[in-house]
């Protein structure tokens, strides 16, 4: 079993050396899966990172009756029939 791993870090090693583009490819798509698990909780933890509040999606209505004395808008502007 110890051949195994030796091997697997020769291998390693010497793709490091001849071929780093394969190497860091590599490397960085191990450590891919590991971040999404992670980072959140590390950005949690050590930085208080918070979610955004998230913005409404209607417009909330008065508790009232509508006013029916309305004429125009609250600019001066009026409308022309």
């Amino acid at each position: 079993m110890a051949t195994v791993f030796r091997r697997s870090y020769q291998y390693l090693q010497r793709s490091a050396h001849e071929q780093p583009v394969i190497f860091y490819s590599v490397l960085l798509g191990a450590v891919g899966p590991v971040a999404v698990v992670a980072v959140p909780e590390i950005r949690k933890s050590w930085f208080g990172w918070k979610p955004v509040e998230r913005p409404p999606t209607t417009y909330p209505l008065p508790n009232r009756p509508r006013d029916k004395n309305l004429t125009g808008y609250e600019d001066g502007w009026k409308p022309s029939a």
